[in-house]
C-alpha cells in the first residue's frame, strides 16, 4: 500500500486561487474618526474633552444636591453631628484631665 492509498487521496495536482486579503483600516470613501489616529488611539484633544465633561457633570450634580431639600438637610444633620462630636471630645478631655 503507498502513501497516497493510506490517506484515501490521489497524487494528482490541484489548482488554487491566492486570494488577496482586504486591506484595513476605514473603507475607502469614509472620513476616519477624528477622536482617534490611524491606530485606534484615542487622541489628546478627545480624552481631555471627556474628562472635562465629567467633573462639570460632578460638580452640577453636587450643586444641584446642595440646592435641593434633602441636601441641605444632610449638610443640617452632618453640622448637627460634628457639633456633638465636638462637645463630646470636650468632654472627654475635661474628665481625663481631672
Amino acid at each position: 500500500m503507498t502513501n497516497a492509498d493510506e490517506s484515501g487521496g490521489s497524487d494528482e495536482i490541484l489548482d488554487a486561487e491566492i486570494v488577496p486579503t482586504p486591506p484595513t483600516g476605514p473603507a475607502p470613501g469614509t472620513l476616519p474618526d477624528p477622536d482617534y489616529t490611524d491606530s485606534g488611539v484615542p487622541t489628546f484633544d478627545f480624552v481631555r474633552d471627556k474628562i472635562e465633561n465629567r467633573i462639570t457633570t460632578a460638580i452640577g450634580s453636587q450643586e444641584l444636591a446642595e440646592a435641593s431639600a434633602e441636601g441641605q438637610s444632610v449638610d443640617e444633620m452632618m453640622r448637627k453631628r460634628d457639633e456633638a462630636a465636638k462637645k463630646r471630645l470636650e468632654e472627654i478631655r475635661k474628665s481625663m484631665g481631672s
